[in-house]
């Protein structure tokens, strides 16, 4: 089992910037890939960022692109999310996901493993 813990989330105002750590215990995954999703409710948990543990390959959706960055200290099994000019559609409960597979894995239903999720509000 792999045990993921969101932390960082928080009331920001639009335009600010924050950080979210996702803290990996258990049995954690020397490959594979760790990516973060967000979800509003009665929508789908959508795709926001991932990464690959081995080689750093990050891949972004487009409403993120160049305002998100995530990246993985493999020593520490810890994924972050920089969010910078945040907005008020970027509001919604974030979670950190844990997948063994690599490649192009975007869905939810391809993570075996997510944290609790992370409150983000951003107001206008």
């Amino acid at each position: 089992q792999v045990q993921l813990v969101e932390s960082g989330g928080g009331l920001v105002q639009a335009g600010a910037s924050l950080r979210l750590s996702c803290a990996a215990s258990g049995r954690t995954f020397s490959t594979g890939t760790m990516g973060w999703f967000r979800q509003t409710p009665g929508k789908e948990r959508d795709f926001v960022a991932r990464v690959s543990w081995s080689g750093g390959n990050t891949y972004y959706a487009d409403s993120v692109k160049g305002r998100f960055t995530i990246s993985g200290d493999n020593a520490k099994n810890t994924v972050y999310l920089q969010m910078n000019s945040l907005k008020p559609e970027d509001t919604a409960v974030y979670y950190c996901a844990a997948s063994g597979n690599i490649g192009s894995i975007t869905r939810h239903w391809q993570y075996d493993y997510w944290g609790q999720g992370t409150q983000v509000t951003v107001s206008s």
